[in-house]
C-alpha cells in the first residue's frame, strides 16, 4: 500500500539512504538509536521554544511525562 511522504518522513528517509551511500564497506552502526538521537534532541529543543521554556506545557505538547522530559533534557544537556 503506497502512501504519500510528509517532509518529516522524506527527511529522515533521505538522510538514512545517505548514511548507507557513505559506509564506504564499514558496517553500520545501530541506526534506531542513532536516528533517534538525531531527531529527539531538536524535537524537544523547538517544543521547549515553542512553549516558552515551560517544561509542563512542552511534555504535553510531546505527550510524555514532564519527568521524561527532564531526564531527557539532561541526557542531550538541554537547559
Amino acid at each position: 500500500m503506497a502512501h504519500k511522504d510528509n517532509e518529516l518522513s522524506a527527511c529522515v528517509r533521505e538522510a538514512v539512504q545517505e548514511y548507507f551511500k557513505h559506509l564506504d564497506g564499514e558496517k553500520p552502526g545501530t541506526i534506531y538509536d542513532m536516528v533517534l538521537a538525531f531527531v529527539e534532541k531538536p524535537l524537544i529543543e523547538t517544543v521547549l521554544l515553542h512553549a516558552e521554556g515551560n517544561q509542563t506545557h512542552a511534555a504535553e505538547l510531546l505527550g510524555i511525562n514532564r519527568n521524561t522530559l527532564r531526564k531527557k533534557m539532561q541526557i542531550y544537556r538541554i537547559k
